[in-house]
């Protein structure tokens, strides 16, 4: 039997769904974040809501 194939897992599994509306301006100025900092806009929206957490913790 071959081994499975497609794309290895990094990190931790993500395998929760959340979908969210944005207003035009703030998915521009989502995107234009993306594009500066190299990654996806599901990693930087992870990325703010674990920053949101942990400020909130203080």
């Amino acid at each position: 039997m071959s081994p499975r194939t497609g794309r290895p897992i990094i990190g931790a599994r993500k395998d929760v769904e959340v979908k969210v509306r944005f207003d035009q301006k703030t998915n521009d100025k989502l995107l234009e974040y993306c594009k500066k900092n190299g990654i996806t806009r599901a990693e930087a929206v992870r990325q703010s809501v674990n920053l949101f957490l942990s400020e909130a913790k203080k």
